[in-house]
């Protein structure tokens, strides 16, 4: 997938695309584009080869591609590929797997 876009993450940097929230709460009623917040579950479409330590060491990152996370509010940069949109993170920004 990495490769159809055109970016391969450098450490323990990982591309994440957003997974779509729903549409309507749980009582039924559909919530407006406008009062929308952006997801913060995505799938991992592309990861680096783990973060390296002081010695020269790269210790490999716990998360691999096609995982569903679970990511902090405001983390990542996004960046637009291929007209979709990603976010390009640290493996730390993560909060956990969905299983």
């Amino acid at each position: 997938m990495a490769k159809e876009l055109g970016v391969r993450p450098l450490h323990d940097r990982i591309l994440v695309r957003r997974m779509a929230e729903e549409e309507k709460t749980a009582g039924g009623l559909f919530i407006p584009d406008t009062a929308k917040e952006k997801p913060q579950r995505g799938e991992i479409v592309a990861a680096g080869k783990g973060r390296v330590t002081e010695d020269g060491k790269t210790l490999p990152l716990e998360v691999k591609t096609g995982d569903k996370v679970l990511f902090s509010k405001y983390a990542g940069t996004e960046i637009k590929l291929s007209g979709e949109e990603y976010l390009m993170m640290r493996e730390e920004d993560i909060l956990g797997v969905v299983q």
